[in-house]
């Protein structure tokens, strides 16, 4: 393995000191026009590249915003990434994006390696319900944001979306299209999203004069298109199976939805499908998906703004008003619902 090129191997071939080759790096006026082009000389001679993680390290404050999030494999997150990403390279920032994948054991490992690598600070999408994780990040003094959250017991930025609102939209458009009988595809119980959905799914019942028998909750372990098929399953074999179902997100959906077609269940004729997001394939499903559509790129700028807000604030020494962002859910209606009962 070719060993490294340093300053002092720069200096050494410039002629210099190493005060001078960082001076001409850092502080390129203040060094003469002759011995500035010499030390340039040597450094593209020699190939050195200076280490950012040094100079970020006696500096204090790293150029890295961590990004922590359920699921990459999901477009939604994707998106996220994509809002945050953008905000951050504005202020000159790169993001650094891991998956927990929905443990809470990954969760606290990428965690501790953002506490490692000392980064600006945290976008976060939690996924333990206990909070613990969350504790222990709080203790290294790392400023963190909570994304597709709200700041529940703690006292921190959020940016999420009205959850309760969106479970609303969707379960009242299949009331209003004559169906009683609705599934909620819900995904892992301890994730509140999925509770708030299911929340606002009760809500609109509710508002229609039904009782909460009318929802018949299918939980799944995970949130994707695996977990959707089976609930796809389990579905076709219930004896008295209701005409509508409402998923927690796209990916169930469209789980669903594969499910259905390949037992020869006409969707929606025979069965309508909600999703939630309104990822980009649910618009290029078979059959166009109906969803819940969630800001997604910018509930991701947002919670970026706010992190950089309070990072500049720590430096400037201003004061920092943490905040609750919450942003409205739109529901867009597609043929996958359009089927009345």
């Amino acid at each position: 393995m070719a060993q490294s090129v340093g300053i002092k191997d720069v200096a050494r071939a410039a002629g210099v000191s190493v005060g001078t080759v960082s001076n001409v790096i850092n502080r390129p006026d203040s060094v003469a026009t002759e011995t500035r082009a010499r030390v340039l000389s040597a450094i593209d001679r020699l190939g050195y590249v200076r280490s950012e993680s040094a100079r970020q390290l006696r500096a204090g404050r790293s150029r890295i915003m961590g990004l922590l999030v359920l699921d990459m494999g999901n477009p939604f997150f994707v998106d996220v990434a994509r809002g945050a990403e953008r905000a951050a390279r504005e202020d000159g920032l790169g993001v650094m994006v891991c998956n927990s994948a929905q443990s809470a054991s990954e969760e606290a490992e990428y965690l501790s390696l953002f506490a490692e690598q000392r980064v600006r600070g945290v976008l976060l999408t939690p996924t333990d319900a206990s909070g613990r994780n969350i504790d222990s990040f709080r203790r290294h003094g790392i400023p963190f944001v909570l994304v597709d959250r709200v700041a529940e017991g703690t006292t921190e930025c959020s940016v999420s979306v009205d959850d309760v609102a969106g479970g609303a939209l969707a379960v009242r458009h299949l009331v209003d299209a004559g169906h009683r009988s609705i599934a909620y595809v819900s995904g892992p119980p301890g994730l509140n999203q999925v509770r708030d959905r299911r929340t606002g799914a009760l809500h609109a019942l509710a508002e229609a004069g039904l009782g909460p028998e009318h929802l018949r909750e299918l939980p799944t372990e995970r949130l994707d298109v695996a977990a959707g098929r089976d609930a796809g399953a389990r579905l076709l074999g219930l004896a008295d199976r209701p005409t509508a179902v409402f998923c927690a997100n796209d990916l169930l959906a469209l789980g669903v939805l594969q499910a259905m077609y390949a037992a020869g269940i006409t969707v929606p004729d025979d069965l309508a499908i909600v999703g939630y997001d309104d990822i980009e394939f649910a618009a290029a499903a078979a059959v166009p998906l109906t969803s819940v559509r969630q800001p997604a790129v910018t509930m991701g700028a947002l919670a970026a703004e706010l992190l950089l807000e309070e990072t500049e604030a720590e430096t400037t020494g201003k004061r920092h008003e943490h905040r609750r962002v919450v942003l409205q859910p739109e529901l867009v209606v597609r043929r996958s619902s359009l089927a009345a009962r």
